[in-house]
Order: C-alpha cells, then sequence, then structure tokens
C-alpha cells in the first residue's frame, strides 16, 4: 500500500494552493470530496459545479467564498486558474468529463468507477500519459480502518501464507431508494456490482495482485429495483489465494466484513469503518484531532480457535481510517512529485474484473481472464 499518511512538510506549506474544482455536490461531492478537500493543508476548494440552488447554499453555508459553475464546459475557458479537476457526478459522465478535463489540460481525480469498460480507463490512462497530466481514482477503502489493519497484518507475516479472502459489503434496505444508482438502464452503470463491487474488488486487487479466473451471481432480490442489489464474486488470483466477495443491500443478518485465514491465524472484523458515518453526520477531519478511530468492542480477532460461540483468537487493535490521506498523497503528487495514490491502470484492472463477473453472472460460466488483459 502507497505511503500516503505523511504530514506536509514546512517547505510544501509555502507552495502555491491547488486550486480545485468540484464537478458534482450529490452524495460523493458533498459527503466526501468537499470536506476531504478543504481539510487538506495545500488544497483550495475554488469552485463547484452544480446547478441546483439548493446545493449551492449548502455548499456556501460550509465552504464560504466558493464559486459556482452550472456546468463544466463553464470551467475549460478558465483553466487556467484552476490546478485539479474533482469528478464527483453520475457513473455515467464520468469518461466524458475527465476526458475534457485532460484536454484543456487540468490533472483529475474521478470518483469510482473511473468508467464503465477497462477500454474506457485505459483510454483515458493513455491521454493522461500523453498530455503529461495526474489521472488519479477516488478508491477511498484502501484507507478504511478494516483495511488498513489488515495490511499490516499482511505486511507483518501474522496470518502466514493466506488462503481465503472474505470481504463482505452488506447492508439492509428492504426498499430501495431509487435514483441512477439503482437503476437498471445500462448506460447509467447502476447496481451494486459497479457500486459496491468497485470497493471490494480494488480492495482484494490491492491485497493478494492479478486474478485469472472470475465467477459471480448477480441477483435483483427487492421487486421494485431494476438493478443488482444481492451479488457474489469468486475470484482466483494467480498467486493462489481465493477472494470470496460480497456485496448486499438485502442482509437481513450482516456478516463479517473481513474473515482471513492463513496458514497461521485468521482475521476477523465485524463493522463498517466509522468515517462515512462521521462525515455525513457533519463531522469532519481537523489537524491534530482524533479521526477514524473506533472503541474496542469493535476490534477483530486474529488468532484461531475450534469454539463455534466464540471463534477464537485475540482482539486486534483497529488502526484509524485515514480518508484524508488520499488527498495528502494527491497534493504531494502535483507539488512534490509524489506517486499517484491510485493509478488509472489499477482501475481498469478491477474493471476487467468487474466486466468478467457482468458476463459471468449473465451466462452461469467461470470466466478465464488470461490474455484478456
Amino acid at each position: 500500500m502507497s505511503d500516503a499518511t505523511t504530514a506536509p512538510t514546512a517547505a510544501s506549506a509555502a507552495v502555491a494552493p491547488v486550486r480545485v474544482a468540484l464537478v458534482g455536490y450529490g452524495l460523493a461531492g458533498s459527503v466526501f470530496h468537499a470536506p476531504l478537500i478543504a481539510a487538506t493543508e495545500g488544497l483550495d476548494l475554488d469552485t463547484v459545479v452544480t446547478s441546483s440552488p439548493e446545493r449551492r447554499d449548502a455548499a456556501r453555508a460550509e465552504f464560504g467564498e466558493v464559486r459556482f459553475a452550472a456546468t463544466a464546459d463553464e470551467l475549460w475557458p478558465r483553466a487556467d486558474e484552476l490546478d485539479l479537476v474533482v469528478v464527483a457526478s453520475p457513473n455515467k459522465t464520468h469518461v466524458a468529463l475527465a476526458e475534457a478535463a485532460l484536454r484543456a489540460g487540468l490533472p483529475v481525480v474521478v470518483d469510482k468507477p473511473l468508467a464503465g469498460t477497462a477500454a474506457e480507463a485505459r483510454s483515458l490512462a493513455a491521454l493522461a500519459e500523453e498530455r503529461g497530466l495526474l489521472l488519479s481514482v477516488f478508491q477511498n477503502r484502501r484507507w478504511d480502518n478494516d483495511f488498513r489493519t489488515l495490511a499490516a497484518l499482511l505486511e507483518a507475516g501474522t496470518l502466514g501464507d493466506v488462503w481465503r479472502f472474505e470481504s463482505r459489503f452488506e447492508r439492509w434496505r428492504p426498499k430501495p431508494k431509487g435514483g441512477w444508482r439503482e437503476s437498471g438502464r445500462p448506460e447509467e452503470i447502476g447496481g451494486l456490482l459497479y457500486d459496491l463491487g468497485s470497493h471490494v474488488v480494488d480492495q482484494a486487487l490491492h491485497l493478494f495482485g492479478p486474478v485469472d479466473r472470475v465467477y459471480a451471481e448477480a441477483e435483483v432480490r427487492r421487486s421494485s429495483a431494476e438493478a443488482d442489489d444481492d451479488t457474489f464474486l469468486a475470484l482466483r488470483h494467480t498467486n493462489g489465494v481465493r477472494s470470496h466477495l460480497y456485496v448486499s443491500s438485502t442482509a437481513a443478518q450482516l456478516g463479517p466484513r473481513f474473515r482471513v485465514l492463513g496458514s497461521q491465524a485468521g482475521y476477523v472484523k465485524y463493522g463498517l469503518d466509522p468515517q462515512e458515518a462521521a462525515l455525513r453526520a457533519g463531522e469532519r477531519p481537523l489537524p491534530r484531532e482524533p479521526w477514524g478511530e473506533e472503541g474496542e468492542a469493535m476490534w477483530g480477532h486474529v488468532g484461531s480457535g475450534e469454539s463455534p460461540l466464540t471463534g477464537g483468537g485475540t482482539p486486534e487493535p483497529t488502526l484509524p481510517g485515514d480518508y484524508p490521506a488520499y488527498y495528502r498523497a494527491i497534493h504531494a503528487a502535483l507539488r512534490e512529485g509524489g506517486p499517484n495514490p491510485v493509478t488509472a491502470l489499477e482501475a481498469a484492472d478491477a474493471l476487467t474484473v468487474l466486466e468478467a463477473a457482468r458476463e459471468s453472472a449473465r451466462t452461469g460460466a467461470t470466466v478465464d481472464l488470461v490474455g484478456r488483459r
């Protein structure tokens, strides 16, 4: 995992701030991107693109003198006044907006999924390389508290050789909310496979590397739903690890967030990282203040055991979650030559798996990825 947690240096603080235009002020823009941008030293939330008077009022109430544009097209003639475009609009607009920003000479951050297909993602990556510009994908759940803890356990060799990785992102939402995220229209790129599936697949690839075989089941359980709301993926990594990934809006009883089984020990962790809930509640990360922490009652367990009631093992302190690390890394990439925290080619690899999963769910067959990249 990239080390994106280093605090800004005194030298970097003197560099001109990165002027950011945020395209979209719905859930992604208002809950995740805007607060994290505003909390990052060296980033300045300059412009919010939204035509909604209500959303403008909400942004103005929190961010004061921020400027507004009704459409992204208003940004390109004044590209010289900006240093970064963040695309947090509906999925179907990601590719066109990222391409327009790159052609205007601006680095881009795009919320996941970067595109609807791996081919589109690789095309954007090629354009960014041609222009010499940063193109990064907001895979914030690489900085979840449980994921950071698991990555540290793997790095330390605590679990031995990992045999099986189980990851669940489950919710109980028996009534669909509607909107484009739950639309069945292919052009919307809705459904859980591309929404929460983008997170769990990215995490599996980041931890255990490339995949050569994919099997998936994608169901529409709720009577009024249009897109998949209960989906399972089975991945075979080239190193032999098997990943079983579950994303669901119809789980009346939630399973463990992670269950990881290795040759020396296992790690089991329940509950979701607290950062999204905190951001939704209006809490904001502040310098030198605790953020992303959870109580001991939520810690996972590491070890082995045969008890059918308690499992076994000992409590493992959960590392704090750190979504702000992503935008600190973006600032370092733009101003200090640091690495891109999440590249477009990494996103393309995840999209290759998601496309294979969609094919497998449609046909019922396992999909071999050898030779597809």
